[in-house]
Order: C-alpha cells, then structure tokens, then sequence
C-alpha cells in the first residue's frame, strides 16, 4: 500500500547564495551543503573534494598504541596470531582487513569467525578456548568483544593475550569492560575524545593496520608497499562502513568514497569474484550497490551457513577458489531471499491477529517457532519500514530464542535492551540494531518491558514516517549539470542522505500509466513553466487514479540520469506527492 509521508524542509538560508558563488557551484548544493552544518568555504571545499588525508591519526584511536605494538612484536616474535571476527559484513572485512595486514608484514595468522546460529554473536568461552588449545599466543577481536567480560578472564588465566577491537555498545554505566591487554574502540572514555565516535569494526580494523604497519616500520609513517596495502583496504574499509549503516560523515565518508573508486579495480582477487558473481564487473560502484548488491552476498552465508568462507574468499582463496564460494554465496542469497519472504509474510499475520500495530503500541516485539534466526534481522528492518515502530524478531527452539532488533532514529535499542537485562539471556549492538538472547519462558515479560520503555521514548511524531527535503527547485534548475553536482555529495547513506528536492506547483501533464511486470509503479510527466520532464513513482501504481491530467501537485524527488538508447535525460523518482487542487487547475509559476 502507497503511503504519503511527513515532509520537513529546512528554511532557505540567506548565505547559500554567497556559498554558492564562492564554490562555483548551484546554489541548490549550497543550500544543501548549509543543511549538513558545513557553512565555511574551507569545509565545503573539503566535502566536496574528499582527501585520505583528512583521516584521523591512528595513535589517537583509544587503545590502539599498545594493540599495535603488541601485534608488531607477535609478528617479529612468530607467535601465531588468531583474529577473532563476527558473521557479518563489517567482520568479515574487518577480519580480511587485519589477515592481510597482518601477513603482509610476515605474521603467523588465522582466523575465527563463530557460527551464527550455534555459536550466537560475540567472544564465546568453548571457542577461545579452543584457539588457545591450538597454540594461539596473541587473540585479535574484531567487531566483537566489548562485552566478553568471561572470555577475557579466560584469556588471562591462561597467560594468552587478547586485544579487543569493537565499536558497540558496552554494558554498565561506568562502563563493565573485559580485563585484557587492550581494548580499542572509537568512544572509550578519555581525556581527548577520537574525533569520529562511529567508525565501525571495519573502520577500527582499517586504523589498527594502519597502526600495525607504523609499529613495525618503527617510524611515524608506513613504508611503501603497506601504504600500497591501505589503499586497497579502504575497499574493504568501504563494503563494512557502509553495509553497518553507521553515519557517513567525516573520515567514514573519506574511507567510503575512496574505497568506492577501488573496488572495481581492485587487485584482491575475493573482490574481484564478489563484483562479478553480481554482475558489476567494469561498473563504477555506489552505496546503493555495496548496500543492496555486494553486501547482501557476503552477509548470505553468515545468515543461512557460515560465515567463515566469506572470509576464506576475501583472503586466501585462489581465483579459483574465490569464484566457487562467490558463486555459492549468490545461491546462498536466493535461498535467503525466499526464507526471509516467508517469515515477512508470518510476522505480518502475527501483528494482523494480534492488533500490536494499532492504538498507542510503539513498539513490536514478535516471535514464533521455527524461524531462521540468521534472516529475522533483515525481516525486522521490512517491519520498521512498514510500521516504523522499533522491532524485534525472536526465533525460538528449544525453549530458548534469538532476536535480531532494529530501530527508527531517537529510539536507542542498546540502551533500551540494557534497561530490560534482567529478562534476556544476553544482548548487545548499538543504537539502530542489536542482537538478544533469552528464555522463552521470559518471553512475554520482555515484550512487556520493552514495549513500556518504547512507550516512554517514542512519541506521536517518530512514529509517521518523515521525508527530509533540501530546498526547493524549479524545474529549468534540475539539469544534467545539477545532478552531476549531486552525485559529488555522495556517498550516500545513513548521516548523508541522498538529497531529495521539493519541486512546487507543478501540473500533470499527460494521463500517467501504470508500469512494472504488475503494474505496481507509476510513469508520469510533469509540466512547470512551459518545461516538462518524465517521472517515476516506485510503489504507486494503485494512485493513478488521483493524478489526472491538469491536476495541481506538490513533489519530493530525487533526479537522476535516464540512458536509453544512447540518448541521456534527467529524470526525476517521486518519492513523495502532495495533490494541490483536486480539478484541473491553471498552471501555477514559481
């Protein structure tokens, strides 16, 4: 069902002119650039014009100094050297990210990656365990750890070091944190806070190497062919920070960018297989293709297998080899793909009988019997969409459930959970997403629990979906230039939206049809000051009789490049529209 949204525009500021002038760009990308807070020429001309060297200085990273340097004396030593990574796409590459780091200057490294359904999220007592068993001398974590309280102590008395490399949320306030040899992470309290409090584990990981490769040289730089390395890291760096949705602003849009520039031609072969098993090869690569085509892959084999042979494929997997597993994650995702539309289906008959959707409920804690624990976290992200209210799936067997959770913006889940421990087993993530673990038997004061506290924090607004606007624009405004200009915002994602516009007192210009296999989307042009332009509504098939021709209407788009047949032309994907007369109505100037 098509469903309009609440609309928020920022006010037009008067210096968008003078920006605009001084930048030598639209003053459409002024505005836009003074709704992102970057008002000064000096910072526009920086987002505009990304450079590597605006990434933060590894040393100043908590924890990293005696991480590195330990890592650096482990691989001098030839100890053997374990990195412990998560199942997801931010483990998996930051634990390539640490392998090949770590190899590259002539360690002994392996790697663990725990089973998803088996094993659950995190540093897990019988596997550290058994990599001690195993000879390791040094234990790396990545993406994970912050909470591994138990598994620390285990290290410990056994005389192994561990270094914890994480970026979500402890437990405790003071924060409970592990008793190990180093704990790095992005907002460990300290005296100078690191200036980019959202790196991800990937991002942690790509500063950790960084820092490897400066504790080994035993210099203030890295030497040449590390620095070589980096750079091709900043792809892995990439599919992990934008995959993990963590904000794109700052250094994390720095990595991302360029990492985005050098995953087409990257020389790491795991890649390579990736962007071919998806067709991308020769593509210039977005966010929408890391977050929608490459990471999906990668994350399929965590979700209904393992993910250990991501890892194997982005390490130390021939061509061969790597083509073999990038063709088994693409079957891995088909299978996902239908798992997850069954369980969709199941959860949304569950809210349907139980009317959990209506009256003052905000939030959605829904659970059953047999479903796959590995897809109900891309099924609470479907709901949030749907209903926006936080939402947690919990997959249930044997007396025992996993959830996956995933939350709408000014709803904190971490600490929403923290303040429900008492009925979970175990939980953990941050403020959009996080993973629980609890006894069935708690199951329904859980759901209480958390559905007061939503209850508490979610008020009638966040609860409407809302549509941020930039400005707005005429139509003799959106040209191929302009979009061009656009595209220099990017990356895009979540802290860095994709600027929608608002194009006023616009009018209908010809009969819009539907179009798509089922006729679910909806074709139409629109005329503003004697200039028509072509439209696409994703989703609004079922509007069509609402928008005859001559009517009045109000949009919010995004415009884009339309190449067919050789012949470019900007197009414009309506992602919102308000009917301003409901009979035909003289056309309107702005």
């Amino acid at each position: 069902m098509y469903r309009h949204q609440r609309w928020k525009m920022d006010a037009p500021s008067d210096a968008a002119a003078d920006l605009a002038q001084r930048l030598r760009v639209s003053p459409i990308i002024a505005q836009i650039l003074l709704n992102r807070g970057i008002s000064d020429f000096d910072s526009a001309q920086a987002f505009l014009r990304p450079s590597l060297l605006a990434l933060a200085d590894p040393d100043l990273l908590p924890g990293l100094i005696p991480a590195a340097q330990r890592i650096a004396k482990a691989i001098a030593d030839k100890e053997k050297i374990v990195v412990y990574g998560d199942y997801d796409v931010d483990g998996i590459t930051a634990t390539s990210i640490l392998w090949h780091a770590i190899t590259l200057l002539g360690g002994d490294v392996s790697t663990y990656i725990p089973h998803r359904i088996d094993e659950g999220y995190g540093v897990n007592a019988e596997a550290l365990g058994q990599i001690i068993n195993s000879g390791a001398k040094l234990i790396v974590t990545v993406d994970c750890g912050i909470t591994a309280i138990e598994p620390a102590r285990i290290a410990r008395e056994r005389a192994v070091d561990l270094i914890i490399t994480d970026h979500h949320h402890w437990h405790g306030d003071p924060p409970q944190l592990p008793d190990c040899l180093a704990i790095v992470h992005p907002r460990l309290p300290g005296n100078v806070p690191y200036p980019n409090p959202h790196l991800c584990g990937a991002g942690v990981a790509f500063k950790l190497a960084w820092g490897i490769g400066k504790a080994a040289s035993g210099a203030s730089k890295v030497n040449e062919s590390f620095r070589g390395f980096l750079m091709e890291a900043t792809a892995l760096a990439a599919l992990g920070t934008i995959a993990d949705v963590v904000p794109l602003v700052g250094e994390n849009r720095v990595m991302a960018h360029f990492g985005l520039s050098l995953l087409t031609g990257s020389k790491l072969t795991g890649i390579r297989a990736l962007i071919e098993s998806a067709g991308l090869t020769g593509k210039n690569l977005d966010a929408y293709d890391v977050g929608f085509l490459l990471a999906p892959r990668l994350n399929a084999c965590g979700r209904l297998g393992h993910a250990a042979l991501a890892v194997e494929m982005l390490t130390t997997a021939g061509e061969a080899k790597a083509r073999e597993i990038a063709a088994y994650l693409e079957s891995q995702n088909r299978a996902r793909q239908t798992v997850e539309k069954q369980i969709l289906d199941q959860a949304l008959a569950q809210i349907e009988s139980s009317g959990w959707a209506q009256g003052g409920n905000r939030a959605l804690v829904l659970a059953a019997e047999g479903w796959h624990a590995g897809v109900i976290g891309i099924v609470a992200s479907r709901i949030v969409d749907r209903f926006c209210r936080p939402t947690i799936l919990i997959a249930l067997s044997d007396g025992q459930g996993q959830g996956s959770a995933r939350s709408i913006p000014g709803f904190h889940l971490a600490r929403a959970l923290e303040s429900c421990g008492k009925h979970l087993l175990a939980h953990g993530g941050h403020e959009m997403a996080a993973g629980l673990k609890i006894d069935a038997a708690h199951l329904d004061e859980f759901r209480s629990a958390f559905c007061a506290c939503a209850q508490s924090q979610v008020n009638d607004e966040m609860l409407i979906p809302q549509l941020k606007l930039e400005c707005n624009a005429d139509l003799p405004q959106i040209t191929e230039a302009l979009v061009g200009e656009l595209q220099r915002l990017g990356p895009f994602g979540h802290g860095n939206r994709r600027p929608m516009l608002c194009l006023e007192s616009a009018i209908v210009a010809a009969a819009p049809r539907r179009v798509g296999k089922t006729g679910d989307h909806l074709q139409l042009t629109v005329k503003q000051n004697r200039q028509t332009i072509r439209c696409i509504a994703f989703g609004a098939g079922e509007m069509i009789d609402k928008l005859s021709p001559g009517a009045g209407i109000r949009l919010a788009v995004e415009p884009s490049i339309n190449e067919f047949n050789g012949r470019r032309s900007v197009e414009l994907e309506v992602k919102d529209f308000q009917i301003l007369a409901p009979e035909p109505a003289k056309e309107l100037c702005v």
